[in-house]
């Protein structure tokens, strides 16, 4: 049986979100993550199996004041994402001085941190406890690159997979994994949640209006 892990970029899928919703006018921030890292089980072998998804993000607390709403929007997601099985591991945001060219001047700034370096980890903790055969990685960030070809020497007998958000496709992580694909418009708009999503408490959430 080749068993299979789903390692999310969450920030990474986000922004593929907003690049489609761009390019097509289509909104699928309502995305359900577990059954679209299912629906690719097929392309490893006729005996592959999904032994875990991991969802990596981070929650923009420094928002709260300004946008609460957007706070408890993720919050929810989060928990939709928990109630089909999904494993949510969260990072934080760094503040950040940089430069304006156009301001003339530094500026404070947030920085998502720690999520290249916990994808990286989780590959090698999933490895080296042999609890899978194949690590999919969905993200197109060359950031991670170093770790994976570091992992692929450690663990020769191990696959790697990039599976890449819409328009995220990357060539240098393409030719470090071979059979990596990307997922498709029609994809997201395919898996997205029900209207409203019952939880295993029994509460509801139902999709945000302006989503």
């Amino acid at each position: 049986m080749n068993r299979v892990f789903f390692l999310i970029d969450g920030f990474n899928i986000y922004h593929s979100i907003l690049d489609l919703k761009r390019h097509t006018g289509y909104s699928t921030k309502w995305l359900n993550l577990a059954s679209l890292m299912k629906s690719y089980v097929h392309l490893f072998e006729k005996d592959a199996q999904v032994k875990a998804i991991h969802y990596f993000s981070a929650i923009p607390y420094y928002l709260t004041a300004q946008n609460p709403g957007k706070i408890q929007r993720h919050k929810d997601y989060i928990s939709c994402l928990e109630s089909v099985g999904i494993r949510v591991e969260l990072g934080r945001f760094k503040v950040k001085y940089v430069y304006c060219d156009k301001c003339k001047s530094m500026i404070l700034k947030h920085e998502e941190k720690e999520t290249d370096v916990t994808i990286a980890i989780k590959v090698v903790e999933i490895f080296l406890k042999d609890e899978c055969d194949t690590t999919v990685v969905v993200s197109g960030d060359t950031d991670l690159s170093p770790a994976i070809k570091k992992c692929k020497n450690l663990f020769p007998g191990k696959k790697i997979i990039f599976c890449f958000p819409y328009a995220g496709k990357n060539k240098e992580l393409s030719s470090l994994a071979p059979g990596s694909f990307s997922i498709s418009k029609k994809q997201y708009i395919k898996h997205q949640f029900p209207n409203s999503v019952l939880l295993k408490d029994g509460k509801k959430i139902y999709i945000p209006k302006t989503w």
